[in-house]
C-alpha cells in the first residue's frame, strides 16, 4: 500500500455519534495526553469489493482500547484492505466502524484519515525525501498547533525513544532501511494517536533487523497505552506481537483470539495450516469425543485434540505441529503415540538438527532431535497429543495435503 506522509498521521476526532448519518461530522482537537489510552474499535458488517473481488466479506471485529491485535493472514486475505478501511484509506461497501465514541465509516458517511485521530507505518517507510528525520517526525505534529518549543522537545525525545537522537539532522536517503523505519515509527508515535496501524512494516528489513525492530515497535506501542492493529503474513512475527490475533481467509475473519488459543486450540484447518505444520496425516477416527480423538494413521493409534466434531469412523485429517514431533530409537518409542518413517533430508538449526522424515504415506518436516540423524536412516518420530489436531476429512474439497504427496516405505518400530 502506498500513500503519501501527510495521511500517516491525524490527529483530530470525529463528533461524537450512536448512529450512521448522512453528513460527515466534525469535533474540535483533542489535547495529546487524550489520546493516550487509545481507542476502542468496533468494526460491524465490513463489506468492499473490488469489481467482482470480494476483499472483505461482512467482517464481525472488536479491540478494546489499549490491546495490540494483530491481523495474520495469507495474501489476498482481506487484511491490507481492512487496515486501509480503518485508515480511512478505503471506503467500505457496507458496515461501520467505531472509533472510540465516533463513528467514522458506514455505506453513506466516510471521515477521511485525517481526522480519525490515528497515524500508520507503512511497509515503504513514506518518508518526506526532502525533510530531515527530524522534519518527518514533526511534521506529525504539525495540526496540533503546539507552541515551536513544546513541538521541537516532543520530536526530540521521539527520535530518542526510537534510539536515533543523534541523526535527527540527516535525511532519507542518508539513513539505512532501519533506521527510516524508526523515524517513521517515531512520526507515528509523537502526536499520541488515539489508534496506531501498521502495514507488514517489517517485511524489507533483514532478520536480526526486524527482530530488533520488533521488539521497539512492541515496547514502544505499550508504554504509548496506544491501540495498535498490525498487519502481516508471519505467523512468528504475530504470536512475538499480538495480545490477540484475528486470522484471516478470503475475507473472513475465520478466528480471532489470543495467540495461545489460536496455537493450542485453532479453529479451523485453514488456521492450523497457517499458523505452522510439520506436516498433515490421513486416518480414520477410532475414539472420539468432544475434546479428544484416537486416530488410526498407517496402523498406529495416534491420539490428537478435536476443534471440530468428530465422529468414530470417520475419515480425519491429523495436522501435526513441529513442536509436537521427536525422534526416538526403535527401543525408546512407545506403542501408542508414534509413526515409523525413513529421514530423507536435515538441516542443522545450531540448537540440534531438524529432519524431514517421510512416513505414512505423507511427509513431516522440522522434526527436531539434538543429534543428527543419517540420511535413509529407519526412525520412530513421536507425536505430542496436545500438539497435533483431528478435524473431518470431508471439510477438505480437494483431499490433499498442501504439503506434497513426497512418500517413502518405512519399516514399522
Amino acid at each position: 500500500m502506498t500513500t503519501t506522509p501527510a495521511t500517516s498521521a491525524a490527529s483530530i476526532n470525529p463528533a461524537p455519534s450512536t448512529e450512521p448519518s448522512t453528513e460527515p461530522s466534525t469535533a474540535p482537537e483533542t489535547s495529546p495526553s487524550a489520546a493516550a489510552t487509545g481507542h476502542s474499535v468496533r468494526v460491524r458488517g465490513a463489506v468492499k469489493h473490488y469489481g467482482a473481488t470480494r476483499a472483505l466479506a461482512g467482517i464481525d471485529l472488536d479491540v478494546p482500547a489499549g490491546q495490540f491485535l494483530v491481523l495474520l493472514g495469507p495474501s489476498g486475505s482481506g487484511k491490507s484492505t481492512l487496515a486501509r478501511a480503518l485508515a480511512g484509506i478505503e471506503r467500505l461497501d457496507d458496515g461501520e466502524i467505531k472509533l472510540g465514541e465516533y463513528i467514522v465509516s458506514t455505506r453513506r458517511q466516510h471521515l477521511p484519515p485525517e481526522r480519525r485521530d490515528l497515524a500508520m507505518v507503512f511497509q515503504d517507510y513514506a518518508l518526506w525525501p526532502h525533510l530531515t528525520a527530524r522534519g518527518n517526525v514533526a511534521y506529525a505534529l504539525r495540526r496540533r498547533k503546539l507552541p515551536a518549543p513544546d513541538a521541537a522537545r516532543r520530536t526530540g525525545e521521539a527520535l530518542e525513544r526510537v534510539g536515533l537522537a543523534g541523526l535527527g539532522e540527516r535525511y532519507p536517503h542518508e539513513l539505512s532501511g532501519g533506521q527510516q523505519q524508526r523515524v517513521a515509527l517515531a512520526r507515528a508515535l509523537v502526536a499520541s494517536p488515539g489508534l496506531l496501524l501498521f502495514d507488514e512494516p517489517l517485511s524489507n528489513l533483514d532478520t536480526d533487523l526486524r527482530e530488533r525492530l520488533r521488539v521497539a515497535i512492541s515496547t514502544l506501542t505499550r508504554q504509548a497505552g496506544t491501540t495498535a492493529v498490525y498487519i502481516t503474513h508471519d505467523q512468528s512475527e504475530a504470536f512475538a506481537l499480538a495480545d490477540r490475533i484475528g486470522v484471516l481467509d478470503s475475507g473472513r475473519l475465520v478466528q480471532l483470539a489470543e495467540p495461545e488459543t489460536i496455537y493450542h486450540r485453532p479453529a479451523t484447518p485453514f488456521v492450523a495450516r497457517f499458523t505452522g505444520l510439520a506436516g498433515e496425516l490421513t486416518g480414520v477416527a477410532a475414539v472420539a469425543d468432544p475434546e479428544h480423538a484416537v486416530v488410526l494413521v498407517a496402523g498406529h493409534r495416534l491420539r490428537a485434540r478435536t476443534p471440530l466434531r468428530l465422529t468414530e469412523g470417520q475419515r480425519a485429517r491429523l495436522m501435526v505441529r513441529p513442536a509436537a514431533t521427536r525422534i526416538l530409537d526403535a527401543v525408546d518409542a512407545p506403542p501408542d503415540g508414534m509413526l515409523a518413517g525413513t529421514v530423507i533430508d536435515i538441516a542443522y538449526r545450531g540448537r540440534g538438527y531438524e529432519h524431514v522424515v517421510a512416513c505414512a504415506e505423507s511427509t513431516l518436516t522440522a522434526v527436531f532431535d539434538t543429534r543428527a540423524r543419517r540420511r535413509g536412516e529407519q526412525v520412530c518420530v513421536t507425536l505430542d497429543p496436545d500438539g497435533c489436531f483431528a478435524y473431518p476429512l470431508e471439510d477438505e474439497p480437494d483431499g490433499k495435503s498442501p504439503l506434497g504427496e513426497l512418500y517413502m516405505d518405512a519399516n514399522d518400530c
